[in-house]
């Protein structure tokens, strides 16, 4: 695979399972032996990846990705991302809070024959928390 392709498969894998909840691009997008080094899904990874969807779409609305940059080298992509949503439900065990978020992401994706095989994610949760208002006398 080329580092366009690469490319192309990360634009995918975030429009598609990050932004859209689509549970048939978890199938074609991810290799079943996939490590998702920040997750921890286990023996499973399409299965826990469905189950962090369903989680995220029960804890937010109108949740967004916007993709700034993709670089790629040999078999990594790395995605710069800003990501928006209003906690409507219940998010990493926090009530709902009506508030909305926007932060920063990077994801580092390690891609093999078409399929993610590796996932890193780093965000900045601490600014998640602070504009939910997690903490803070509502």
């Amino acid at each position: 695979m080329n580092l366009e392709t690469n490319k192309a498969i990360v634009r995918q894998f975030i429009e598609r399972i990050f932004g859209a909840g689509d549970f048939a691009a978890v199938d074609e997008l991810i290799a079943p032996d996939a490590t998702f080094h920040t997750y921890r899904f286990g023996d499973d990874p399409r299965a826990g990846m469905r189950s962090a969807i369903e989680r995220v779409s029960a804890g937010l609305s109108d949740g967004a990705f916007k993709i700034h940059r993709l670089v790629a080298e040999d078999d990594f992509v790395c995605a710069h991302v800003t990501s928006v949503g209003t906690q409507t439900g219940t998010l990493m065990g926090m009530p709902p809070t009506g508030r909305r978020y926007e932060i920063e992401e990077l994801h580092l994706f390690r891609i093999r024959d078409g399929k993610v095989t590796e996932h890193w994610h780093q965000y900045d949760q601490m600014g998640m928390m602070r504009q939910l208002g997690v903490g803070q006398e509502r």
